[in-house]
């Protein structure tokens, strides 16, 4: 045994050389195989150490793989194109081809890993880095784009994460650049980003009027296409925010056309993320006109897509969407079970966008089970991360729910719910929120009346009431109706 001469790994020339050859014949005999699937003609040329002609396949791979949403492989397919790339020489040549790698990896990671998650800031901080570099050395970028692509990523990495300080004056920063630079694309992303952010802040007619302007600069032939680059496709994502502001403004039925618009859009273009994004939206809509059966369809669809997809956050929030509805359809035990651990996973992933939404939302199914302990440290850790973020148009639910909560207490606290309903009101007013300030009057109304107050109760909610053009059909609308007609 011990005298058997041991064996030699074979020299790598001849494998390299052998893999070289696959690779020709690939080429030259089989050219379907090396356009439809170059990763397959990348494996040998990797294998056959042609470096740079290695990475650009990998990276035509990538690119492929992000066009049909398959996330995963596209964020495998970039990450080795990235690493072949930084074994070539430096050169102009090899730094534009780096940017657009990084960029496009952005992406996929962004939707694998989650928004917010240090894997996705890293690579855009990655990216931005490169371009900083390059212009440095006088190497202005070919495609403007490609600056936005990580503007745009930076911010949303900052929107998810919940700092809603950043966000605003990164959205005029990107807006101001866009405007200075007068492309059409740049101007449509930044006005759907200031949009966006004003939202969040609760100031929904300026928020408003920058996504009209967002989706008058949109052009499908032109713009459809950008999907992968920037996440989302940009109307739809601005559709998708425009219908949550126009049912806070009291426009039910206008909120409801962009959110069906929205949808459309989604599936025609046949793109995950944003089909994702969609889905949610959509949710959202109908569930908060009290079309719970409708918006479960949209819940289980995301979550359905978000496995096949390896879409943690969008999987998380499908998850958390159908919880909810457990709670909202007198399941609350149900609600619990399932929004624990995905509020987990998404704080996993340093998410605290309308982290205060789904709090309050576990926090209702809690007291609904007479846990209000864990009830009301729901409520504490929501009005926590709404002064931390700055989420502010999520201000009036969340004071609404505490207010709601204290009712249903063994012994229901007045005072407190009191308290709570009347900051719900004033901040539904300074918003201009009509539809939140319904709620808070119903509420308050509700309140009144059971303590012997009836004209009061209707004095506060008639003018709210019959303030509204339409959305008649909304389960809020009926509600009111009915409890107008008990004061009267």
């Amino acid at each position: 045994m011990g005298d058997r001469p041991r064996r030699h790994a074979r020299p790598p020339g001849p494998r390299r050389a052998l893999h070289a050859r696959v690779a020709e014949a690939i080429e030259s005999q089989f050219t379907e195989i090396a356009e439809s699937q170059p990763e397959v003609l990348a494996r040998h040329c990797t294998e056959a150490r042609q470096i740079q002609k290695a990475a650009a396949l990998w990276g035509k791979a990538g690119q492929r793989s992000l066009a049909r949403s398959a996330l995963v492989e596209a964020a495998e397919q970039l990450t080795r194109a990235l690493g072949l790339v930084a074994k070539l020489p430096t050169s102009p040549a090899s730094r534009r081809d780096e940017i657009k790698l990084q960029v496009a990896i952005i992406t996929p990671i962004m939707q694998t890993k989650g928004y917010a998650a240090p894997e996705t800031k890293a690579a855009v901080d990655r990216a931005r880095l490169l371009i900083e570099r390059a212009e440095a050395l006088g190497e202005p970028l070919e495609d403007p784009l490609l600056l936005f692509s990580v503007l745009n990523g930076f911010w949303l990495v900052n929107y998810v994460a919940g700092n809603g300080e950043a966000i605003r004056d990164l959205a005029g920063q990107i807006l101001a650049l866009a405007e200075k630079q007068a492309a059409t694309f740049p101007l449509l992303l930044g006005h759907r980003l200031v949009g966006t952010s004003l939202l969040y802040a609760g100031d929904l007619h300026d928020a408003r009027e920058h996504l009209d302007r967002a989706i008058a600069h949109y052009d499908p032939a032109a713009h459809r296409a950008l999907a992968t680059r920037f996440g989302q496709d940009v109307r739809m994502a601005s559709l998708t925010r425009r219908s949550m502001v126009l049912w806070s403004l009291g426009y039910p039925d206008a909120a409801l056309a962009d959110a069906d618009q929205s949808l459309r859009d989604g599936r025609e273009i046949d793109h995950a993320a944003t089909l994702f994004f969609a889905l949610s939206g959509s949710w959202w809509t109908h569930m908060i006109r009290g079309n719970y059966a409708t918006a479960k369809a949209f819940a289980d669809e995301g979550v359905a897509l978000a496995d096949q997809k390896g879409a943690l956050f969008w999987k998380a929030t499908g998850m958390l969407e159908q919880g909810h509805l457990f709670g909202v359809t007198g399941n609350p035990a149900d609600a619990i079970q399932i929004m624990l651990p995905a509020i987990a996973v998404l704080r996993s992933t340093r998410t605290a966008l309308h982290m205060p939404l789904w709090l309050i939302s576990l926090a209702k199914a809690y007291a609904e089970v007479g846990r209000f302990d864990e009830a009301w440290r729901c409520i504490g850790e929501a009005i926590g991360v709404l002064e931390k973020t700055k989420e502010r148009w999520c201000d009036t639910q969340v004071h609404h729910t505490a207010g709601e909560i204290a009712m249903l207490s063994p012994q229901p606290d007045i005072t407190k719910a009191e308290v709570h309903f009347e900051r719900a009101l004033a901040v539904a007013r300074a918003q201009q929120a009509k539809s939140w300030e319904l709620r808070a009057a119903m509420s308050m109304a509700r309140l009144w009346r059971d303590q012997g107050k009836p004209q009061q109760a209707r004095d506060l909610l008639a003018p709210v009431y019959n303030w509204f053009t339409e959305g008649f059909d909304t389960l809020d609308l009926k509600e009111a109706k009915t409890l107008l007609g008990e004061l009267a």
